[in-house]
C-alpha cells in the first residue's frame, strides 16, 4: 500500500455509527429481555450484547434501565396501526388472525409477552397503566367514536386481550370445523363491540 493511500485512509477516519439502527437494535433487544426475564432480572449488559452494542451506548441513547424500559413499553403499542383498522373488515380479519398459531405474528407475540410480564410486576404495572391509556385505549376510543366510546373501547380491548391469551396458551393454529366456528363466533363478537348500544327509551 502506498503512503498516499495510507494518508487518504487516515483522513477518512473510522466509519460512523448508524445511530438510528443502533437505537432500534437496543430497543428490540430490550423488548426480548424484558419479555423473557421481566424488568428486575433483565440486565443492561445482556441487552447491549444482543444489540451488538455496549452499556455506555445504551445509557447514552436512553439514560438508564428505567428510561429504556419505558421506551420499549411505548414501542410495544402501535397507535397508528389501530387508527388504520378498517371497521368493515376488522372483525373477521382479527378473528382469523386469532385462529392462527401465536408464532405467526412473532413480533406481536413477543410484545404481548412483554406486556404480560409488565402487568404482573408491582414495579412496572403503573408504567403499563399509563402506556395503555395513552397508546392503546385512547386510540381505540377515538377509532370507535360515538356514544360511550371510552367504555366500549375498554370492553373491546379486554376481549381482544383475552383472545390473545387463549392463542398464546394454545400455541397452534385451529383447523377444520373448529377453526370455522371460532372465526364466525369471534367475528360476531367483534362486530357487536364496534357499534353503540341503542339509546334507552323512556
Amino acid at each position: 500500500m502506498s503512503d498516499a493511500a495510507s494518508l487518504g485512509r487516515d483522513r477518512v477516519g473510522p466509519r460512523k455509527r448508524d445511530a438510528g439502527a443502533t437505537r432500534a437494535a437496543i430497543l428490540e433487544a430490550a423488548k426480548a429481555h424484558f419479555a423473557r426475564s421481566g424488568y428486575d432480572r433483565a440486565a443492561l449488559r445482556d441487552i447491549a450484547a444482543d444489540a451488538r452494542s455496549d452499556v455506555a451506548l445504551v445509557k447514552r441513547y436512553f439514560g438508564g434501565k428505567e428510561a429504556l424500559f419505558i421506551e420499549a413499553l411505548k414501542g410495544s403499542f402501535h397507535p397508528d396501526r389501530l387508527r388504520a383498522w378498517d371497521r368493515r373488515t376488522f372483525p373477521r380479519e382479527a378473528a382469523a388472525m386469532l385462529a392462527d398459531a401465536a408464532h405467526v405474528g412473532e413480533e406481536r407475540t413477543l410484545s404481548f409477552q412483554f406486556l404480560l410480564r409488565t402487568a404482573t410486576s408491582p414495579t412496572t404495572a403503573p408504567l403499563l397503566n399509563v402506556a395503555v391509556q395513552e397508546r392503546f385505549l385512547g386510540p381505540i376510543r377515538d377509532w370507535l367514536g360515538g356514544e360511550d366510546a371510552a367504555a366500549r373501547a375498554r370492553v373491546l380491548a379486554a376481549t381482544y386481550i383475552g383472545f390473545l391469551v387463549e392463542r398464546l396458551i394454545r400455541n397452534e393454529a385451529l383447523k377444520g370445523r373448529e377453526r370455522e366456528v371460532f372465526i364466525d363466533r369471534a367475528t360476531a363478537i367483534f362486530e357487536t363491540l364496534l357499534v353503540p348500544w341503542p339509546a334507552d327509551e323512556d
